[in-house]
Order: C-alpha cells, then structure tokens, then sequence
C-alpha cells in the first residue's frame, strides 16, 4: 500500500473516531471498522484472490478502501451498498482521494434489494456490516449470492453478540458453510460456502 493511500486512510480513521466521540446520533456516526479490521480484510481479499466483492455498509469508505486496495492486487472490484446520501458523499470524496475510484462501484439503496436482485454466486467475497437486525432476513440472498468456495466476514460478532446471536446460529446451522469467530477489532464471524464437488 502506498504511503499516499496509508496517510489517507489515517486521515479517515481519525475523522471517523472524532466525529463518533461527538456525536450519539447513531445514522449520523461513521462506526468505522477498526485499523486492525482492516488489515484483516486486506489479508483475507489477499490469500482467497478475490475479485468480486460485495460490501454492504459503505458509510464513510473506509473499510472499502481497505477492501479496494487488496481487490486489485487480485484484478478485483469492490461493490459497496450504502443509503445515506452524507454518508455517500463522504465516500465518494475519499474514493476519489485515493487514486481507487475505478475499482470501486456505489450503490445507493436499501441492501435487502440490492441482494435480491444480484444473480446467483455473484460474489466470491461479502463484507457485511450494517443493520445487524436485518442479517437474518438477508441470509437467503447472501447464501445464494455468494459463490462456493466463497467467504462472508461479518463485523461485531463480539462487540454485540446478543444482535448477532440469532444470525450466526443460523449460519451454523447450515451444513454447507464452515464457520468461526475471530477476535480482530469489534469480532469477525466467519462463513465459507464448501466448493463444488465436496
């Protein structure tokens, strides 16, 4: 990662933590991954080669940038869905800072309509982090849009395991998906879909 991509996303991280420390209005906070989150996700979108990533849960972009950073490494393309117009603004703003925007694509609406109207085994790599209340209603389309051999990454399985109880119950319960939990920044669940053939 170069040192002009390294200093933007610290000038993001530092905007994201000042803005939450002001502000208790929970659509108007960044609730930005953590710095070590995001090195996970580089790694992770790395080692699986991923080149079609699905992020739901934009805010200001900086997970995405960590995302789009490793994707192109891999020839990837990063997919991200957010609501909020600031929010998208802010994004926007910061993708154009980074030298990325090409491997990046915004999607404004609502992540239930965007999963159902994506084809099937669209994404080799989900990134989730968003309304946690919405996970469990979203699992079929985030089944089946995620292709076998594929890895969904959740954020705050144990910073909010009450919220995500329900969701990553379920997922384990689906005998197709591998799953684990790993203590990086506000807790990463894990899901991989078994490959054809197994």
């Amino acid at each position: 990662m170069n040192e002009s991509l390294q200093r933007l996303l610290r000038d993001i991280e530092q905007f994201g933590l000042n803005n939450d420390r002001l502000i208790t209005d929970r659509p108007r906070r960044m609730l930005n991954i953590s710095h070590d989150t995001g090195e996970f996700l580089s790694v992770l979108v790395r080692a699986t080669a991923a080149r079609r990533i699905l992020e739901i849960g934009t805010s200001n972009g900086y997970s995405t940038l960590w995302l789009a950073a490793a994707a192109v490494t891999n020839a990837g393309h990063v997919t991200t869905v957010e609501l909020s117009d600031a929010k998208i603004a802010l994004a926007t703003k910061n993708f154009q800072q980074s030298g990325l925007m090409t491997a990046i694509t915004q999607r404004q609406g609502q992540a239930g309509d965007v999963l159902r109207n994506a084809a099937d085994a669209d994404y080799e790599f989900i990134f989730l982090d968003s309304d946690r209340d919405e996970y469990l209603a979203w699992w079929p389309d985030l089944r089946r849009v995620l292709r076998p051999g594929g890895l969904l990454v959740v954020d705050n399985a144990l910073s909010h395991p009450a919220e995500m109880a329900p969701f990553i119950k379920r997922v384990r319960e689906d005998a197709e998906f591998t799953t684990c939990t790993v203590a990086v920044g506000n807790g990463e669940f894990l899901a991989t879909r078994g490959a054809v053939g197994r």
